[in-house]
């Protein structure tokens, strides 16, 4: 079992690699289909609420930790902002609020983890 990179074989270095672009691949993928889906599902009352919702920068970024916090990740928070605003739902100005807020939930998360033991 090789204990370093440099001890690695190059068929280790291949999998890695393979796996890598795999695995964005996949993720590209998934994106696709989801801006897609969205586009299709969005009748323009899901454009509305997002609008609304993200009126105010303080209030999303409130809306950013608060479904952070809800999921657990700000992860999936941000490819579902990614996703909306490739689909044209949201500009990239209410996306950045909210992507501070699954920032400020990840650390509100974590903080809240750190008190409970």
């Amino acid at each position: 079992m090789p204990t370093t990179i440099v001890e690695m074989m190059p068929e280790h270095w291949l999998k890695i690699v393979i796996g890598l672009i795999v695995g964005l691949v996949f993720f590209m993928f998934g994106m696709n289909v989801m801006s897609g889906s969205l586009e299709k599902m969005s009748g323009g009352k899901l454009e509305r609420t997002l609008k609304t919702a993200t009126a105010n920068p303080f209030i999303s970024i409130l809306l950013g930790a608060t479904i952070t916090i809800a999921v657990q990740s700000s992860s999936a928070t941000t490819v579902m902002v990614v996703g909306f605003v490739n689909s044209g739902l949201m500009t990239l100005r209410q996306a950045i609020n909210v992507i501070m807020g699954a920032n400020v939930g990840t650390t509100v998360t974590a903080w809240i983890f750190s008190l409970t033991g």
